[in-house]
């Protein structure tokens, strides 16, 4: 390249000495014998003499430095060409070596990886169709004991009215016993004490049964919940009321399935910036609390949270007479007067689920939540009504097989928008 750029100098040195010496001339060159008359004052002829010179003229070395160039021109062409060749060439074999030595080995961890993934995901599916596989049948084990179970006590059952029947017969009954009468008195204790031990085996199946049920299904007619996986600052749930929250009385109700309840769990909560406690409903230990209006006006019930057990759960209050009631499961638990009578529920406060509303943030978006606070486990058929319900609507909501398909006018499950953050999520 070096050289290149030298000889482009050179040729366009030359051309413009060219063009300005010598601009629009024509150039004649006589490589003959060259002869030269000398033109004197005394107008004497010239001599016939020739002048001979054995140098180049500076035209024979322009045309011989210009015919040098063209050769230089032409090798050094021929030199890079080469070398471009050459280079491209090497180039190209090293490229078809990569691909040739590469090409498969990337082909094959491809396949390699595309079938890791899709084994992994096969062997996911066989383990979740074997776990509801062994689930189905188990269930299905213990609803065979248990009618096995239920055909003994009905045959033992029956053993025993004969033996009654045929005790009847005697018409005298002796003021002692007789001797023949011990070995019938014996035989029927025995049956008793066995059909007892029965009653008592049938009994602890069907609690392990109705155990089972609670922890592995939703309560009868939901077909989802949400999901509150661990105790968290950042699990919660929000949720938009359909309707404004100025209340004087109000119903709230849900089912709930609690993982662990600590001193206090928070489940449902409403508040302002200045109350955060207007509406709160949580758990401490095995305690429900019902709270209206502030800490100190609140209603509990104990001995009704069981941890991993579906329980419903409703507050009513009414500020009339500030009349607040806690039901479990459809029965009525705890009620009081007195409870923030008078008071009103403001509108333009936040409601969520799993955290207490501590007044930081009006978005409800708050990061400075309690773990300590913070619920975990699942929820469903959650609903608030503007009004006190009555004892037979409650007790239907806990009861019914459609008890998530009646939904509050103020928030209705399934329809009000409750939008879960920080991995809260729906499940089925």
């Amino acid at each position: 390249m070096r050289c290149l750029k030298v000889f482009l100098c050179v040729f366009l040195c030359s051309s413009c000495v060219l063009a300005q010496g010598y601009d629009n001339d024509e150039i004649e060159v006589d490589y003959g014998d060259v002869y030269y008359n000398e033109i004197s004052d005394n107008k004497e002829e010239a001599t016939s003499a020739p002048c001979t010179s054995k140098d180049l003229t500076k035209w024979d070395k322009l045309f011989s430095m210009l015919e040098n160039s063209q050769m230089k021109e032409n090798m050094l062409l021929q030199y890079v060409n080469d070398i471009i060749t050459v280079e491209l060439q090497s180039m190209r074999a090293e490229m078809l070596q990569f691909v040739g030595t590469y090409a498969s080995t990337c082909t094959n961890a491809m396949d390699s990886v595309s079938r890791r993934i899709a084994s992994q995901v096969d062997q996911k599916l066989a383990q979740i169709s074997e776990r509801t596989k062994d689930a189905n049948k188990m269930h299905q084990s213990q609803l065979e004991q248990l009618l096995l179970a239920s055909r003994n006590q009905a045959s033992k059952l029956s053993k025993l009215e004969s033996t009654f029947q045929n005790g009847a017969e005697f018409k005298a009954v002796p003021s002692e016993p007789k001797i023949q009468d011990v070995p019938t008195s014996v035989k029927l204790e025995k049956t008793m004490n066995s059909i007892a031990r029965d009653l008592q085996i049938t009994r602890a199946q069907l609690d392990f049964t109705q155990r089972w049920t609670n922890q592995h299904f939703l309560p009868s007619g939901c077909e989802m919940a949400l999901l509150f996986p661990m105790r968290s600052k950042k699990i919660f749930a929000s949720v938009n009321p359909e309707a404004a929250m100025t209340l004087r009385s109000f119903t709230v109700c849900f089912w709930a399935k609690v993982t662990e309840a600590l001193n206090k769990t928070v489940l449902f909560s409403y508040g302002t910036k200045r109350n955060p406690y207007d509406i709160q409903l949580s758990f401490s230990q095995t305690s429900a609390v019902f709270t209206v209006g502030g800490e100190a006006s609140s209603v509990e019930t104990p001995n009704v949270v069981e941890n991993g057990q579906w329980g419903h759960f409703c507050g009513t209050w009414s500020s009339e007479e500030g009349s607040a009631s806690l039901w479990v499961n459809g029965e009525l638990a705890v009620t009081s007067k007195g409870v923030a009578k008078g008071y009103t529920i403001p509108d333009g406060g936040v409601m969520q689920l799993g955290q207490e509303r501590n007044g930081c943030c009006v978005s409800g978006l708050n990061v400075n939540f309690d773990d300590k606070l913070a619920f975990s486990g699942k929820m469903t058929g959650i609903n608030l009504w503007d009004r006190v319900l009555q004892s037979e609507q409650i007790l239907q909501l806990a009861r019914e097989n459609d008890s998530c398909s009646i939904r509050g006018n103020v928030v209705g499950w399934g329809v009000t928008e409750i939008i879960p953050h920080g991995g809260a999520q729906y499940t089925f």
